[in-house]
């Protein structure tokens, strides 16, 4: 379901989004689309930092046992 809503934005950014939204159906359809791509790239950002947290928590002994995986195939 779709809400009409209002929001300023400056007139030069107006202007590039009219020069592109021609693309996309009109002028929401557009900034629906930038927001949604917006939205996505701060969701994977948060998981990836979420992830390079227990790495890096975990990196003493995931390094351990990579040393071990070497020494044993070094044999």
């Amino acid at each position: 379901m779709k809400v009409k809503t209002s929001i300023t934005l400056s007139r030069d950014l107006i202007c590039q989004i009219d020069a592109l939204s021609g693309r996309y159906g009109n002028r929401s359809a557009f900034i629906e689309k930038a927001v949604r791509a917006l939205i996505d790239t701060e969701t994977r950002r948060a998981r990836d930092l979420k992830d390079l947290k227990i790495l890096n928590e975990q990196s003493s002994e995931l390094n351990k046992e990579a040393e071990e995986v070497l020494t044993f195939l070094s044999r």
